[in-house]
């Protein structure tokens, strides 16, 4: 685990433990030798999240579309920064540069990359471990709505399970370096899915 990609929000939130939470994943990133790739802004979440890992001495990729550069939103004093055209480039690479993801706190735009990141995994486009950081509780009624998807047969439970969660920063990114990804026939899946309809 040498990269981890983090996806969180452009706004600091309504709490200081949000904050704080980027903060700590930023150190414990440096401290363990492991670089941040983020989303390349120097506002919000995703402003302190590269300032602390920054601050600690660890190393930070930064990648931004370039209307966002435009923007002057740019934090152009990351380790490495890459500008590309279209936010579709920059999550494809994020995801070639990162070796796991985690979703901190964030909106919709947060959340969007996060659900990409793990239908590429769900579809094994990539066995990365996705986990997200559930500070004060902030994914609690997201991950029902998971729950709810896998009892009404739209989400498999081993899906489900892919997605590592913890409220601690630490434990998180124990829970990202020792994960071991299942193994999920999709065609397999398929064809349950087709006998079951058959017999309906």
């Amino acid at each position: 685990m040498k990269r981890i990609c983090v996806f969180c929000g452009s706004s600091p939130g309504a709490k200081q433990d949000y904050i704080d939470a980027a903060k700590t994943i930023g150190l414990l990133l440096a401290q363990r030798d492991i670089t941040l790739v983020y989303g390349g802004a120097k506002i919000g979440l995703m402003g302190q999240v590269a300032k602390s890992c920054l601050k600690a001495g660890g190393k930070v990729i930064g990648v931004i579309p370039k209307h966002l550069v435009d923007m002057e939103v740019c934090f152009e004093e990351v380790t490495e920064l890459h500008i590309v055209k279209s936010m579709h480039e920059r999550k494809n690479k994020m995801s070639d540069l990162s070796d796991g993801f985690i979703a901190l706190p964030g909106g919709i735009g947060t959340i969007e990359e996060f659900f990409e990141i793990l239908t590429w995994a769900q579809l094994g486009l990539h066995k990365k471990p996705c986990g997200m950081l559930n500070t004060c509780n902030y994914y609690d009624q997201l991950l029902n709505f998971l729950n709810h998807s896998v009892d009404q047969e739209f989400f498999a439970n081993e899906h489900r399970e892919m997605i590592q969660i913890d409220e601690d920063p630490d434990q998180l990114i124990k829970k990202l370096e020792t994960y071991n990804p299942p193994e999920i026939s999709k065609t397999k899946q398929a064809l349950e899915m087709t006998d079951n309809m058959s017999n309906v």
